[in-house]
């Protein structure tokens, strides 16, 4: 991780962290109209290993954007996390992060 300084952000903090990019792939879900948010958060816990927490959060984009990227890492470890989140019927893709 990467620490930059950032003056005047706020009053008291030095320094804020910054990330790179993952390692070059993305896991999106897209929404849809069959699956409750329960399924959701379970399988995005399941897959991912998140927490519940932040299955939540990334459930709530689903349903509100349409789309969340729910998980970065290499082309392998995406591909298998996307077929576990696709056995519950949603949409998902894993493709090359552009941001990479």
């Amino acid at each position: 991780m990467k620490w930059n300084t950032a003056p005047g952000v706020l009053p008291g903090l030095e320094e804020v962290a910054v990330t790179k990019p993952g390692p070059g792939w993305i896991v999106t879900v897209y929404n849809n109209e069959t699956n409750t948010y329960e399924e959701v958060i379970s399988i995005l816990r399941i897959a991912t290993g998140c927490t519940t927490e932040e299955a939540a959060i990334e459930t709530w984009e689903i349903d509100h954007y349409g789309l969340c990227v729910v998980h970065r890492a290499g082309e392998d470890e995406c591909l298998g996390v996307s077929k576990v989140i696709a056995t519950i019927g949603i949409g998902v893709e894993a493709t090359p992060d552009p941001l990479a």
